[in-house]
């Protein structure tokens, strides 16, 4: 599911609302998550999942093309784990 397609499918849901608010509300919560961890802080949606940022340290890495040894620069990357509630449902041990 895209963004688009969520935004589509919460606009049916909730007929109440107009298009353009929950386009509104959904790129609010995405930009409260980024900002967040860019931030450093950890974002968790009880049920579904924890958003962290976690370090790699700088290291030695080779070009697949060529075989020649890179260094490779520190950096931060988004990490997920998913909540207990979706681990379930993925698995089938909750209806």
């Amino acid at each position: 599911m895209i963004r688009s397609e969520l935004i589509q499918k919460i606009s049916e849901e909730n007929p109440h609302l107009f298009q353009r608010d929950v386009e509104r509300i959904v790129n609010t919560v995405f930009d409260e998550i980024i900002d967040a961890m860019a931030r450093g802080d950890r974002v968790e949606l009880r049920g579904f999942g924890a958003f962290s940022v976690k370090k790699r340290d700088s290291r030695q890495g080779r070009n697949p093309r060529t075989g020649e040894s890179v260094s490779v620069d520190e950096k931060h990357v988004p990490f997920f784990k998913t909540g207990k509630l979706l681990r379930e449902r993925l698995n089938g041990l909750e209806e």
